[in-house]
């Protein structure tokens, strides 16, 4: 059995306190003369477990006269690059494969498309326009950086905040983005026709036909850019739709 040093044993008592809500945002920790004499731990060891709960956001630590740690404001965006990190370490060392990534994303950005055309309002519809970019005209950074805002702006639109949360990593993956660079530009011409239809729905609340679009387009923009195992080459969703009965 393997013992946890003792910085991460003081580290997991403190977040407990703190996820569980008996520590409440902007709260006052206990000094780090007073966490030693609770802790019967040396201040060295203290800093350190300070340090691991400032580097998971979940600690502000400040100096000067009225300085301390406090327990961290929920900050959504921090802990959504905490969750990039840990799904790209997860991928690059292959515990998580190309296949776990799709299934992921038809389980969360289909229904996501139909809670969007059901629940969009007016300042959505602006921000999944302003995602569109032009698949022969913009430079490859462009349509990267337009692509993940399109589907974090579907997410958004669902008015569901935790699914935002959950959605984040997997469009703020370098592995992802290596991915993307290596796709033909036809890839792009079916990804923009896809966004472009899938945007018509959610405009017109049809939450049937935007799932429908949904899950189409994830099925042929695949990880490593290869077409479904159904057809020999890739198939916008849109002209996919048309063969549906």
């Amino acid at each position: 059995m393997t013992v946890s040093p003792a910085y991460q044993v003081l580290a997991d008592r403190l977040r407990t306190e703190i996820i569980s809500g008996q520590l409440r945002p902007g709260e006052r920790l206990p000094t780090e003369p007073q966490l030693c004499e609770q802790s019967g731990l040396s201040r060295s060891t203290v800093r350190e477990a300070l340090r691991l709960l400032s580097s998971q956001h979940l600690i502000v630590t400040t100096r000067g006269v009225n300085g301390g740690s406090f327990v961290a404001a929920p900050d959504a965006h921090a802990l959504g690059d905490s969750l990039s990190d840990g799904v790209g370490l997860l991928m690059a060392n292959g515990v998580v494969t190309a296949d776990d990534f799709l299934e992921v994303r038809r389980m969360l950005e289909v229904p996501a498309a139909g809670l969007a055309a059901a629940r969009r309002e007016e300042h959505h519809l602006a921000e999944l326009e302003q995602a569109m970019f032009d698949p022969d005209q913009d430079g490859l950074d462009r349509k990267i950086e337009a692509h993940a805002a399109f589907h974090l702006a579907v997410a958004a639109a669902s008015g569901n905040s935790l699914l935002g949360l959950v959605v984040r990593p997997l469009y703020n993956m370098a592995d992802r983005q290596s991915v993307e660079r290596s796709a033909p530009p036809s890839m792009w011409r079916e990804i923009d026709e896809d966004h472009r239809a899938l945007l018509v729905a959610i405009r017109e609340h049809d939450t049937g036909q935007a799932m429908t679009i949904a899950r189409a387009h994830i099925d042929h923009v695949r990880p490593g850019v290869l077409p479904p195992a159904h057809t020999n080459t890739p198939v916008p969703a849109v002209a996919r739709l048309r063969e549906l009965p």
